[in-house]
């Protein structure tokens, strides 16, 4: 292959999980077409660095968790192998909803998708496709990389294929992890504020419960630095709200890089803001995972479809309509951060201090 060139290339990797990944110049992501078209890996060619969190269990065989657990939560989470999950119809807890149980986190997220693959020298294209079981929906995923740009863009339409109104959840969880994610790395946003979950305890929560903040200070936390894997331990849910313009940025300011999202906020005006850092013990985590996701999300809060919708923070599609929305995943060089991502994925660095400064 010409390494300018853009590509895509059918893989089998851990327990036999049927894979595409699909490549430019500067980065390359694996994409998991047997299991929820998850984002498996995002890879940054130049620093050859995987910036997405991977879980110590790995993959599993397709469908094995469904088979050992009825508890819909542990069965996602055995499947869970890290990555970017694409959260619908439902985000957060299990619910009953139109005579079926909605499962933890939402079909769309554990079925297999069918795909095809486009390409010619300068853009590669993996488009993906499924019907949900439980929900009457159509989702189609194109995912695309043109050459020397460091994004990954990812276009989503979804189509209520029944005779009446459904009602959703919609949002993404890009699970961050280390080398990347160190006591180094710093976030910047273009949120404005700061709500944090009116029930998510935890076990090594600072902030408290229901609290409402200018971003990023919330009590004595400022949510814009990253706790060091040794020196943090911490367990938070908060939502970031207000959003000047949907983006984020998560830099490592050794590493000399980061990595960002921009989206449209009349669809995801929330974004979750979750950290599970060598906190919690027992199943699944055992004080032993280095974590962290800030989740472009159409709802808040991130406890089931049921109970957003008795806050009518939900959404709804009518019998045969579509919604259809963009992101980009964003590649950048910093070592002082950003200030902005913009529709078409152009990063405004932050000016970085000059010698001896």
């Amino acid at each position: 292959m010409n390494l300018a060139a853009c590509a895509t290339t059918q893989l089998t990797i851990g327990n036999g999980i049927r894979a595409v990944k699909i490549e430019n110049d500067v980065l390359a992501a694996t994409i998991l077409v047997d299991k929820g078209a998850d984002i498996y890996a995002l890879e940054y060619k130049p620093k050859g660095i995987d910036v997405l969190w991977k879980s110590p269990w790995g993959l599993k065989a397709a469908g094995q968790a469904i088979q050992t657990s009825f508890a819909s939560e542990v069965a996602w989470l055995e499947q869970y192998a890290g990555g970017w999950q694409l959260l619908f119809p439902n985000g957060g807890a299990a619910c009953s909803y139109k005579g079926v149980e909605l499962n933890f986190h939402g079909e769309a997220s554990v079925v297999p998708w069918q795909f095809t693959e486009h390409r010619d020298g300068s853009m590669a294209e993996l488009r993906l496709e499924t019907r949900l079981f439980r929900s009457p929906f159509r989702i189609q995923r194109t995912l695309r990389v043109e050459q020397g740009l460091p994004q990954l863009v990812i276009q989503e339409h979804i189509t209520n294929e029944s005779g009446e109104p459904i009602d959703y959840m919609w949002g993404h969880h890009p699970a961050i992890g280390a080398p990347f994610l160190s006591e180094h790395c710093i976030v910047d946003t273009g949120a404005r504020r700061v709500r944090v979950d009116a029930e998510y305890v935890g076990n090594n929560n600072p902030l408290p419960l229901d609290a409402r903040a200018e971003w990023p200070h919330v009590s004595t936390v400022d949510l814009s630095k990253v706790p060091g894997r040794d020196s943090g331990l911490r367990d938070t849910l908060a939502y970031l709200t207000e959003f000047e313009s949907g983006w984020y940025g998560i830099t490592n300011t050794q590493l000399g890089f980061g990595v960002g999202l921009t989206w449209d906020t009349a669809m995801f005006p929330h974004a979750w803001y979750w950290q599970e850092m060598h906190s919690s013990g027992g199943f699944p985590w055992y004080k032993n995972v280095y974590v962290m996701a800030i989740e472009p999300n159409s709802t808040i809060p991130g406890n089931g479809l049921v109970a957003a919708m008795r806050e009518n923070a939900h959404r709804t599609l009518g019998a045969g309509e579509s919604v259809e929305t963009e992101l980009r995943a964003v590649f950048y060089q910093s070592r002082a951060g950003i200030v902005g991502i913009d529709r078409a994925g152009a990063v405004t660095r932050r000016p970085e201090p000059g010698p001896g400064a």
